[in-house]
């Protein structure tokens, strides 16, 4: 599908904030690498790279690009205290180091490959019930539901609880037009957050199980454990950036899907194709489309310099769409290769995604029990409605039609 460009004698203006943003990027991004693949944005203060090169240069170089102070460019979520809320995301060696080091005790590659049955008894239970009403909302009804249930299971979340962490978790990314800074909702759902790990985590140190915060509990390194903060701030990250990230990405590939037939008639035709599903709708539409670096030295990109301690946006979302690296990158195609070039979409180096595995896990599980069970779909184009985000980019809403086998 080719994305149609604004006209080049229109100002090059890119601001993460702008509704129009949220809505398309991609024309925007593209002129970005073509005229100015070192952006500079005077009123909000930051620089943005855009091409495929400079960008996964810079996920390797952390000496050079800093994720001390966040990923983020809302005020209130960046600076020295960022880790709080994002954990080792937010952390440069040793610290990151130490950090990624205990909590990885708990979240195993063992302990996601074993949750693949309860992900898909889980799927199922939604499907159930969506393709018993042939009209749902993909997102509301299923993959909104689905990632936060996986999370919530591996934590020991009850599931009287999860809709509050949902609404929480919505609450924390929201921004109205012209907002640019965590909104009063945002901050009373991360103090409501904070109260309920406190007593998550106090209730799993007395009486521990077999979920992840009493395995978070019990992680330990010649001695060197989590404190109840870290915990927290660990928590924070898996709620709001591993379920908000895997809701996007189930919903665009049913979308992506929808909008170019030829491509979703392969997985339907044959499911070994799945993976070729999810991963093109990481390339082509991803859920995290840029994340924030500080600078920790003066760096020069095409003739220009950044001063030390700037902050630089890595535009994940158009390193992707980048045709230097990718041919015809405005087309959504499952044949395509990305393996020999690489995606932006989980980062590469040191804060590659650590939870990338499951987020895979959870789509091409969703997509496979779709494919057997539905043999056509439509989407009602006119009640789809974005997320207005600063970070993530998806749907809200996604009303589908389906017909099942």
């Amino acid at each position: 599908m080719t994305v149609t460009e604004s006209p080049a004698t229109e100002p090059l203006v890119y601001d993460p904030y702008a509704y129009e943003i949220h809505e398309d990027p991609y024309p925007t991004y593209r002129r970005m690498r073509d005229e100015a693949p070192l952006y500079r944005n005077e009123e909000r203060g930051f620089w943005a790279l855009s091409r495929h090169g400079d960008v996964m240069a810079a996920f390797r170089d952390s000496e050079h690009f800093s994720n001390a102070e966040g990923v983020s460019i809302d005020p209130a979520a960046s600076g020295p205290h960022a880790h709080r809320t994002m954990s080792f995301l937010a952390m440069d060696p040793p610290q990151h180091g130490r950090m990624r080091g205990l909590v990885s005790r708990g979240f195993t590659p063992r302990r996601v490959a074993a949750m693949e049955d309860r992900i898909r008894a889980l799927t199922v239970a939604h499907l159930d019930e969506c393709l018993s009403k042939g009209e749902f909302d993909f997102v509301a009804d299923l993959a909104g539901k689905l990632p936060m249930d996986v999370i919530s299971e591996m934590l020991g979340v009850p599931r009287a609880d999860r809709a509050m962490l949902r609404t929480q978790s919505d609450l924390l990314i929201h921004r109205e037009e012209g907002v640019t800074d965590v909104p009063p909702a945002g901050v009373e759902a991360a103090f409501a957050l904070v109260v309920y790990y406190a007593d998550l985590i106090a209730d799993r140190r007395a009486n521990p199980g077999d979920d992840l915060v009493s395995a978070l509990c019990a992680a330990e390194i010649d001695g060197d454990r989590l404190t109840d903060d870290e915990i927290t701030s660990f928590l924070f990250l898996m709620v709001v950036a591993g379920n908000e990230t895997t809701t996007k990405l189930l919903a665009h590939a049913w979308y992506w899907g929808w909008r170019n037939p030829d491509e979703q008639a392969k997985p339907f035709a044959d499911p070994t194709r799945i993976p070729d599903w999810v991963e093109e709708t990481l390339r082509y539409d991803t859920s995290s489309q840029m994340l924030a670096r500080v600078t920790t030295a003066e760096l020069t990109f095409y003739g220009q310099t950044i001063p030390k301690g700037d902050r630089v946006l890595l535009l994940a979302g158009s390193a992707n769409r980048d045709e230097r690296a990718f041919a015809d990158p405005d087309r959504y195609d499952l044949d395509r290769d990305r393996e020999s070039v690489g995606i932006a979409s989980f980062g590469v180096g040191r804060h590659f995604c650590l939870g990338a595995s499951l987020a895979r896990l959870e789509a091409h599980v969703v997509l496979d029990e779709l494919v057997k069970r539905v043999s056509t779909y439509e989407i009602d184009p006119a009640r789809t409605r974005r997320v207005h985000s600063v970070n993530v980019r998806g749907f809200e809403t996604l009303p589908t039609f389906v017909k099942v086998r």
